[in-house]
């Protein structure tokens, strides 16, 4: 089995920047219990995740997106980060054991067992497979630092349907790279194992796309989506529905929830193909 490397980073390395549009992740989330894990599938880097060293979730995960057919990756095994709680172990992301034992990075992280008991929630993965085509990338997916904990229904028919319906539009209308960035807000309620706060519940989910090179001939019904667009919802199970906007509405949305600070910006040059380049 190829073993999954993630390399937890202070400052992102060039090679993990291409997964950010021009290089630069969203801004107004600096928070000292967040790390960027640089996510490596056979020695290649898949994509990024900010997370949260004391909540046990992804921040967001940003990707590129990869034009498929959305067919699950099956027989993965959930991986976890070794590099989370100490330098001095493997910077290969590794298979969980079959049985429960105590590792010494669950202070760090979240473990299968966190979510063995936690039946009202269900693993989500921020960064979806179905959004990538070769298999390396879907399998990079499977990794708890990729995982929050999502309502079933709302992760098995609204935030479902809503990844199918961004796949289909990107396949069909972005002619060039889509960056997309998906993340969470909390509210301080957590799913607690042996009297512990574990794993913090999402109160909202929310992804951006951004593609600047775009079919112009796209019909209006989705040419006003481009060349970028959001998506947000709640992770309750009165949930109905996500609701599309703009990237420039769910910023404003989210610093409502003051969960980001008020500089909160998730493309730079909000996705414009005048976007200026990022000056050192």
């Amino acid at each position: 089995m190829l073993a999954v490397i993630g390399k937890v980073e202070k400052e992102l390395s060039p090679e993990c920047k291409e997964f950010l549009y021009m290089g630069t992740p969203p801004r107004g989330l600096e928070h000292h219990s967040v790390q960027f894990i640089c996510q490596y599938y056979n020695k290649k880097p898949r994509y990024v995740t900010l997370y949260n060293t004391v909540d046990h979730i992804p921040i967001y995960s940003a990707y590129i997106f990869k034009r498929s057919e959305g067919e699950k990756c099956m027989d993965v095994p959930w991986m976890y980060e070794p590099q989370l709680s100490t330098s001095s172990e493997t910077d290969e992301m590794q298979p969980f054991p079959r049985s429960y034992v105590h590792m010494n990075f669950e202070d760090a992280q979240a473990v299968l067992d966190d979510y063995t008991n936690a039946i009202l929630y269900e693993r989500g993965t921020l960064n979806p497979d179905e959004h990538q085509n070769e298999p390396d990338d879907k399998a990079a997916t499977y990794t708890l630092t990729n995982v929050v904990p999502v309502v079933p229904e709302v992760n098995n028919l609204i935030w479902d349907k809503q990844e199918h319906m961004i796949r289909k539009r990107l396949n069909n209308y972005c002619r060039g790279t889509a960056h997309i960035v998906t993340g969470v807000t909390t509210s301080g309620k957590m799913i607690r194992r042996e009297n512990m706060n574990r794993i913090a519940v999402p109160t909202y989910l929310w992804s951006a796309y951004c593609c600047v090179d775009y079919d112009h001939n796209t019909p209006f019904m989705n040419r006003y989506k481009f060349p970028s667009f959001a998506y947000y919802g709640l992770n309750e199970d009165e949930n109905n529905d996500m609701v599309e906007v703009s990237v420039q509405k769910l910023e404003e949305f989210l610093k409502k929830t003051e969960f980001v600070s008020q500089n909160f910006q998730i493309f730079v040059g909000d996705c414009s193909i005048q976007a200026p380049e990022k000056t050192a």
